[in-house]
This record gives structure tokens, C-alpha cells and sequence, in this order.
């Protein structure tokens, strides 16, 4: 990354573009099947670049419960973009929401002082239920709901890649008919910062300049943009995150754990205390996440099969967090 990071073709991005940035642009777009994309900091300001375009104050906004737009963005989806948050409860599996709720939610009153439903966000794949996966049929009669009432759809893809990497399917095929679209760089890829938000031309030129409003405009962009370029190439390797993430879950169960199998690459496990299970674990140098009633663990290109070895080789040998 650092090489590529000093070989970079550099521009101002502000002004009349960075042509490494741009390169790297026309390169997710074309994976997501639309027709622009903008580089932003973080997969945080390209869902509220998209929740400010799609928006208008006082509206309400659907997605799935626990979802990143409701739980970790700090309310900025209702701060700045003046979305009025509803949760959709997980119907169809964990992270997973139903075509029929999804139309239930929208029906709005015809008094003007009822809240008007405007906005489907979507979370592929869903971080806080495990990395769990939306299917294309799936995501396509979420798509048709949405369209139905009258909504738009924006998808966070902050883990699209891994989404695609797991049903073997084109990135593309995750993302039909929505408005909008946000991929992260980071992530299991290793870029050191960068998403990007996509959609139309019309949608990204808007974009663009919110972007700059919320202060992600930068100048030597490509600098950043060529860490992208390498993550991009980096999607097939995915696969092995989530075959360590189900040598985790596995070696976790053996130890009497209660641990749901992952379908990407984030292990959660059920703990009856999960603040004794985290000193526990802290114990033996092995790091998580804490969870309402568990414990997150998520696997990465810088954590290969011998260290998940060593995770359960040290689990085992301390007393069960689990228990």
C-alpha cells in the first residue's frame, strides 16, 4: 500500500480532478453496474452524503434493526440529513428484513402533518447480525417494496465485496435498481481510509458537492485513491477471511461456546456476561467486540489460519469467557 501510495499520478482533485482518483472511480462504478462514483473518507459520510441528497427534513427513513445508519453514525442520518429513523425487524433471517414489512412501513396518512416515508437503507452485508448476506431475488423484491411506495433505496455496501465473494455473484448483481450505493475500501481489502458512494451521473455531480460541504474534498487525492486501486484487486481474496472466520466459529464451538456460523467473515458468540467475557479474553491477548449479549470477532487479510489456531489454542488453555 505504501509503495502504491508513492507511485501514485497525482492532480487536484478539487479543482480538475486527480487522474488516479478518477481511474479508480470509473473502476467501482463499473463493478457496481452505475453510472458514476465519488471517493469519500469513510463509509459513514458516503451514507450521509446519500441520506442528504435522498432526504428532506422531517422525512422518515426504513432500514433493517441495528443497522449502521441507526447505531453507528453518531445520529448523523437524523443530525444532518434530518431523517426520521424507523427500524424494520429481522423477518426473514438475522439482519434480514421482508418485502411485506417494508410495505406496511411506507403506507403513510394523507394529512399533511403525517410523516412521509422516502427513504429504503439497506445494509449488505449486515454488520451488527454477523456479516449475514442479502441474496440477489431477495434484495430485488426489497428493491420493487420500496419502488411501489414511492421510495428510494440506498444501499450501505460497506461489506458488498464479501456479500459477493460469498454467493459467488458479480458486486453488481447486489446492487440493481437502487439510487444509491456505498463500498468500503477498507474493511478485509486493507486500503488505510476510503469509501466510495455511487449511483447517476446527476446523483454523484450533487454529491460531489456535498461532499464538500461536510469537508472530504481533497487535493493529491490519488495518493489515497491508489491504495483503492490495489484493494480492488484484492476482492477474490475475501474467500479467505471467511474460511478462517468458520475455523473460529467451529474451534469456538468445540470449546463449548455458543456461536452462530457465519456466512462472511464476523464470528458472534452468545455470553451470559459480556463484560467478564471480554476481560477474559483480554487476559489471554485475544481482542472483541462487545455486543448486547455477546461478542464479535471478525477476521481479516491480516490475520491468516496459524494465528485463529492460536486464538483457540489460547481460549482454551484460560478459563471459558463463555462460561
Amino acid at each position: 500500500m505504501r509503495i502504491a501510495m508513492s507511485a501514485a499520478e497525482v492532480g487536484d482533485d478539487v479543482l480538475d480532478r486527480d487522474p488516479t482518483m478518477r481511474r479508480l472511480e470509473d473502476e467501482v462504478a463499473g463493478s457496481l453496474g452505475t453510472a458514476a462514483a465519488l471517493w469519500v473518507p469513510s463509509g459513514s459520510m458516503g451514507n450521509l452524503i446519500a441520506m442528504m441528497i435522498h432526504l428532506r427534513r422531517g422525512d422518515r427513513f426504513l432500514a433493517p434493526r441495528g443497522a449502521h445508519v441507526l447505531e453507528s453514525e453518531l445520529g448523523s442520518a437524523a443530525w444532518l440529513a434530518g431523517g426520521m429513523p424507523q427500524p424494520l425487524e429481522w423477518r426473514v433471517g438475522p439482519g434480514r428484513v421482508s418485502a411485506d414489512d417494508v410495505r406496511a412501513a411506507a403506507t403513510t396518512e394523507s394529512l399533511y402533518f403525517a410523516l412521509e416515508t422516502r427513504l429504503l437503507c439497506l445494509e449488505n452485508t449486515h454488520n451488527m447480525a454477523g456479516g449475514t448476506v442479502t441474496p440477489p431475488d431477495e434484495h430485488a423484491r426489497l428493491v420493487a417494496a420500496a419502488r411501489e411506495a414511492g421510495m428510494r433505496v440506498h444501499l450501505d455496501g460497506a461489506r458488498l465485496w464479501n456479500a459477493a465473494v460469498a454467493l459467488g455473484v458479480p458486486p453488481a448483481a447486489l446492487a440493481v435498481g437502487v439510487d444509491s450505493v456505498q463500498v468500503c475500501l477498507s474493511k478485509g481489502l486493507g486500503a488505510p481510509v476510503g469509501s466510495v458512494v455511487a449511483g447517476s451521473r446527476s446523483f454523484v455531480a450533487e454529491a460531489r458537492r456535498v461532499r464538500k460541504m461536510l469537508g472530504g474534498g481533497v487535493r493529491q487525492g490519488g495518493v489515497l485513491a491508489a491504495t483503492g486501486l490495489l484493494a480492488l484487486a484484492r476482492i477474490d481474496e475475501l474467500a479467505t477471511d471467511h474460511a478462517n472466520a468458520a475455523r473460529l466459529a467451529a474451534g469456538l464451538v468445540e470449546l463449548g461456546w455458543e456461536v452462530a456460523a457465519p456466512e462472511t467473515n464476523i464470528v458472534i458468540a452468545t455470553v451470559p456476561d459480556t463484560a467478564a467475557a471480554l476481560e477474559s479474553l483480554t487476559r489471554v491477548g485475544v481482542l472483541a467486540w462487545p455486543l448486547p449479549g455477546g461478542v464479535r470477532f471478525v477476521t481479516h487479510r491480516d490475520v491468516p489460519a496459524h494465528d485463529i489456531d492460536e486464538v483457540l489454542r489460547r481460549i482454551s488453555v484460560a478459563r471459558s469467557p463463555a462460561a
